[in-house]
């Protein structure tokens, strides 16, 4: 059902003069369970830790075993004060790092400093062994991504390297190997490698079969080879800074356009590619949506199962503490974006819950096995698991 504003709530924010929308309406059908109404991570993943069949959640350094969603810790950890901490964990990844049949986690921590992977005891009693990713390199960039470059079927991690200024994407290791491998693709002082920068993504930019690397100055040509360094750089205007970059072909025109989403800000875009006589692209931004700010993350998936790539975002509560960023205090929207690639304006808004939001990364799968992918949310306000019952 699409987003009916029958109420709006205007909230004024000190900075920039903005007064930050903050829409309610009717709801999709999305059944919320709460795993815990406490500050464990901004990051959030899911996996069968256990080998039992069934679909665990993993916040930061602890997981929920379902279905009654017990919490076990996988490595000392704490919780935070959420009006004064940020946490140990920013993005969470499940995977099997070290192809020995059982799920680990991958644990971006604080951007810049180093991150890790907790091997996977074999459901052995005590903590899960911790591993350093890639040589102690810090990871910057807020919004490092997990997907497969060289299509070996198995996550990358695509992210910037603070020490050396390269935008790299780091190698699982093989079977029985701890350590990723680091393959660089930027020149040094390249954009979007400071400790905080924001915004990355990954898909074809110029439609020739091979996925590029996409940033808020522009985007990297992807080359026959991924792991050659020196791809081409082409500049664009992306927008400001924001948070995971979406690359689909939004208005069906056979060119695929990118989609963010404001990190600090108010609002939701999507730059739609457009071509000269010559072939040379640009992008021209449109404003999908103003209904939430400090949308710090975002993840494709195909809710309504017709075939077309939807996206959730959320917004992450209290983002920088008690500051004075756009809509800091308005309500913990969570809202997904209905595909209409066929008729204009190409999205319709729809709100799931507006007292969660979402933290650095969103996990989407099938948790409860009924072939529709339900979103899984961690954040400062705690752990949700939202069931698809559409």
């Amino acid at each position: 059902m699409k987003l009916k504003l029958m109420s709006i709530l205007i909230l004024s924010c000190t900075l920039n003069n903005i007064n930050a929308q903050a829409v309610k309406g009717s709801k999709s059908n999305f059944e919320k369970i709460t795993l815990s109404n406490e500050f464990l991570s901004e990051g959030v993943a899911t996996g069968d830790l256990n080998k039992d069949g069934k679909t665990d959640v993993i916040a930061g350094y602890y997981w929920f075993e379902a279905p009654n969603w017990t919490r076990h810790e996988l490595y000392p950890s704490r919780v935070f004060n959420p009006r004064k901490e940020y946490s140990n964990s920013f993005l969470n990844l499940g995977m099997d790092v070290n192809n020995d049949g059982w799920t680990d986690v991958v644990l971006i921590d604080f951007p810049g400093l180093k991150s890790y992977w907790l091997e996977n005891p074999k459901n052995k009693p005590g903590h899960w062994v911790r591993h350093v990713i890639a040589d102690s390199m810090g990871i910057s960039n807020e919004s490092p991504g997990f997907v497969d470059i060289d299509g070996d079927g198995r996550m990358d991690i695509l992210c910037g390297d603070p020490a050396k200024r390269q935008v790299v994407w780091l190698k699982a290791p093989g079977k029985g190997q701890t350590n990723w491998k680091r393959y660089p693709i930027s020149d040094t002082a390249a954009p979007a490698t400071n400790r905080f920068s924001h915004g990355i993504g990954y898909g074809d930019i110029n439609m020739d079969g091979k996925k590029d690397i996409v940033i808020k100055e522009g985007w990297w040509e992807g080359p026959k080879d991924p792991k050659q360094p020196g791809w081409v750089f082409h500049k664009a205007n992306l927008g400001e800074d924001c948070s995971h970059m979406l690359i689909l072909d939004v208005d069906n025109d056979g060119l695929n356009d990118v989609v963010s989403a404001s990190a600090h800000r108010l609002g939701i875009w999507w730059f739609k590619q457009t071509r000269d006589a010559s072939g040379n692209i640009d992008f021209a931004r449109t404003t999908a949506s103003e209904t939430v700010s400090q949308t710090h993350s975002n993840i494709l998936a195909d809710f309504n199962r017709d075939g077309q790539p939807d996206f959730v975002v959320g917004k992450r509560w209290l983002a920088h503490h008690d500051s004075n960023d756009p809509g800091t205090n308005d309500p913990a929207y969570l809202i997904w974006f209905e595909s209409t690639p066929t008729k204009a304006p190409y999205w319709i808004e729809h709100e799931i819950d507006n007292d969660s939001g979402a933290g650095l990364n969103i996990a989407v799968d099938d948790v409860n096995k009924d072939k529709k992918p339900d979103i899984i949310i961690a954040n400062k306000k705690g752990v949700f698991v939202f069931l698809n019952r559409q």
